[in-house]
């Protein structure tokens, strides 16, 4: 009898931290998954809004670096000290050149100046700030509330809160060993508020594992300091090298070029993709070249560095994070396990999945608290509705299918008239794969 009085006060005082939670912060645990869902796939939004960020002509030889690096600075003749060229993840994308504190945003928690270079002709076709585009607009948003360095303190206190909830919602959901299957029981016929109940209680369950992992390392992210004194690792946080390293080198009429400085880098790591290089400031700066070497699972963001002297030519320091620390390699993986990058694009699509299901999570969850509090009441499920409602949904899917599909084969007309010499059997092909869905 005095153990069933403890689980019952217990389950209570959990009940309670659950419900204050979603009423406090829920709102924003919503937010943070809804915002995140979309910068799963910032980059193929970003590259559909903007076509000019798709090179359009893949087949020519790429530019070298010294070139590229020239452009953009005869594009930017009144902005000096150092630009770190970020390499395209695909044979279309364009080359992404960094300023960090451009006089026009210089006082700004972050907003870099973001310019993009053609690989193949060395033009510039584009040139933005961070935080003026909609999709980085949103990573802040996500990152930092849009509340510059308080909001991302914030942030990761939420990451915090968001476990205990979880955590909260998996002690109140399990129904001991003999009574796990029937959690799984959507009771439509029990009435609107068991519904969503039953909807709510297994969309947590489905999810838990990818949020609680995504609360984690959110938090390690605005918090970095943390998980470095634990694991004993230091200068690990995301896009920070954790090293001052300077020439010692006297200055020359010749200083080392970008594919000079790629060159001799590119003996540490002969295998290796380039992802990034940093061009030196002063006399005493040095390159900083950035490689992924095929073991490395952080493909934007990797590890494997080189330094360059600006003058001398040599190297000054190598990071091969196939020497790191048991600590080291933790703190490596937070950034592709909050991004789901780690585990491919099955894995980006199912973090995508599990942000939006934090939002329904908020949805259901103030639901069933306007059902309990009587502002909502309950009725019985109308299956003949949620039927004809379904039907509705699925019939103008397919007809927004119809016209998306109509609009890309008028302009597949269109490129198919400058290609004569495949004109007719493209053309074909296309009428019948368009006249087959149609009639279906």
């Amino acid at each position: 009898m005095h153990i069933g009085i403890k689980r019952l006060f217990l389950r209570t005082a959990w009940l309670k931290i659950h419900l204050y939670l979603a009423l406090s912060v829920g709102f924003l645990f919503a937010l943070m998954g809804l915002t995140g869902s979309f910068c799963v796939y910032r980059d193929a939004v970003d590259t559909f809004l903007n076509p000019e960020l798709v090179v359009a002509k893949t087949d020519g030889k790429v530019q070298s670096l010294d070139r590229i690096i020239a452009a953009v600075k005869a594009a930017n003749p009144n902005r000096h000290g150092s630009w770190t060229l970020e390499m395209p993840s695909s044979a279309d994308g364009v080359i992404t050149a960094w300023y960090d504190k451009p006089q026009e945003t210089f006082f700004d928690f972050h907003a870099p100046l973001m310019v993009s270079i053609d690989p193949y002709t060395a033009e510039v076709v584009a040139s933005r700030f961070w935080g003026k585009t909609l999709m980085t607009w949103l990573l802040d948003l996500h990152t930092q509330l849009r509340l510059d360095g308080f909001g991302w303190n914030s942030v990761g206190v939420l990451g915090l809160l968001l476990l205990v909830s979880l955590s909260s919602g998996l002690y109140l959901w399990w129904p001991g060993g003999g009574g796990i299957l029937s959690t799984f029981n959507m009771r439509v016929n029990a009435g609107q508020r068991m519904l969503v109940f039953d909807m709510h209680r297994l969309l947590g369950l489905l999810s838990a594992p990818v949020l609680l992992l995504l609360a984690f390392t959110g938090f390690h992210l605005s918090y970095p300091q943390v998980l470095e004194v634990l694991t004993g690792s230091s200068g690990m946080a995301h896009g920070e090298t954790g090293r001052v390293i300077i020439s010692t080198a006297d200055p020359t009429n010749h200083p080392t070029t970008l594919a000079g400085a790629l060159f001799v880098a590119r003996s540490a790591f002969p295998k290796a993709e380039l992802r990034r290089i940093s061009t030196p400031v002063g006399d005493t700066g040095v390159y900083r070249i950035n490689f992924r070497q095929g073991s490395e699972i952080n493909r934007r963001h990797p590890f494997s560095t080189v330094w360059v002297d600006h003058w001398s030519g040599q190297i000054k320091e190598i990071r091969n994070p196939e020497g790191f620390s048991t600590g080291e390699t933790l703190v490596a993986w937070v950034w592709p396990l909050h991004t789901g990058e780690a585990f491919g694009a099955k894995g980006r699509f199912v973090w995508f999945l599990a942000g939006l299901g934090l939002f329904v999570l908020y949805v259901t969850g103030l639901l069933l608290w306007l059902f309990r509090t009587g502002r909502v009441q309950d009725k019985a499920v109308n299956i003949e509705a949620l039927r004809a409602y379904g039907e509705r949904v699925t019939k103008n899917t397919l007809r927004m299918g119809l016209v998306l599909l109509n609009k890309s084969h008028r302009q597949l007309q269109g490129i198919i008239e400058t290609l004569p010499q495949y004109k007719i059997m493209l053309l074909k092909l296309w009428r019948r794969a368009y006249e087959a869905v149609i009639n279906k």
